[in-house]
C-alpha cells in the first residue's frame, strides 16, 4: 500500500533525524555540505521547501544565527519538531505543498531543499522551478541535495512503478502519495534550465545523492 506523504512523514517523526543520518550514504556529510553553501550574510533570507524537521538548518543557523528561514512543509508534525530545535531564531513555518503555496518575487537570497523533490517528474518541476527562480533575487541561487536515478531506464521505470501501483489501487490524481521516482541529474538539469535559471552546476555527490547549485 502507498501512504500519503504527509501520513508517511507523521507517522515517522520519531527518530526521523536518526534515519536520515544512519541509513542515506553520505547523510553525515551532506547536510552540513548544503548548509556550508547558504549565504553568510546577517539576515540573508532564505527559502527552504519540504524543510522536515530542519536537518539542514541545524548548521546553518550555527554559522548564520541571524538568518531568516521560511520553510515550506506537507507535515505538521514534523514543522513541530522544527520549531522546537530553534527557539528565538527568524523563522516562517507554511505547512502546505510547496506547488500551491505563493513564493512571491525576488524575494530570497537562495533556496534549499534536501531529500524532498525526488518524488515528480520533470514536467510537475518546470513550473515550480519557474516560481522558484522568480522569487529569487537577481544574484540568488538554489541549492539541491537530493537522490538521483543512475539511467534512463532506472527513472523510467520507477515511474512505470508508480503509475502501475496507483492504477491498481485506483488512486486520484493531485495527491502525493509516497514513492521515490527520482530524475536522472540531466534531466534535473534540463527542468532548472527550462525554469530560467541561467546555469546548473553539480558540486559533489554521495553514492546517489548529488549536490547542485542552479544560478540565477
Amino acid at each position: 500500500m502507498l501512504e500519503k506523504m504527509d501520513n508517511f512523514f507523521t507517522a515517522r517523526v520519531d527518530g526521523y533525524d536518526e534515519h536520515m543520518k544512519s541509513n542515506i550514504e553520505g547523510a553525515d556529510v551532506f547536510y552540513g555540505y548544503t548548509a556550508s553553501l547558504l549565504p553568510k550574510p546577517e539576515g540573508a533570507n532564505v527559502l527552504d521547501l519540504g524543510c522536515g524537521t530542519g536537518l539542514e538548518l541545524e548548521e546553518f543557523f550555527e554559522m548564520n544565527p541571524g538568518a531568516k528561514v521560511t520553510g515550506i512543509d506537507l507535515t505538521k508534525s514534523m514543522l513541530d519538531a522544527l520549531k522546537a530545535k530553534f527557539p528565538g531564531k527568524d523563522i516562517t513555518l507554511i505547512c502546505g505543498s510547496y506547488f500551491d503555496e505563493p513564493f512571491g518575487e525576488d524575494k530570497y537570497d537562495a533556496a534549499v531543499s534536501v531529500e524532498s523533490l525526488h518524488h515528480f517528474t520533470k514536467e510537475e518541476k518546470i513550473p515550480l522551478y519557474t516560481r522558484l527562480c522568480k522569487a529569487l533575487t537577481s544574484k540568488g541561487y538554489f541549492i539541491l541535495t537530493d537522490c538521483f536515478s543512475k539511467s534512463d531506464e532506472e527513472e523510467a521505470s520507477l515511474r512505470q512503478e508508480l503509475f502501475k501501483i496507483r492504477k491498481e489501487l485506483n488512486l486520484p490524481d493531485g495527491e502525493f502519495y509516497h514513492f521515490d521516482t527520482p530524475l536522472t541529474v540531466e534531466h534535473e538539469k534540463e527542468a532548472l534550465l527550462a525554469a530560467g535559471f541561467s546555469s546548473v552546476d553539480v558540486l559533489k555527490n554521495w553514492d546517489k545523492t548529488y549536490t547542485l547549485k542552479a544560478s540565477k
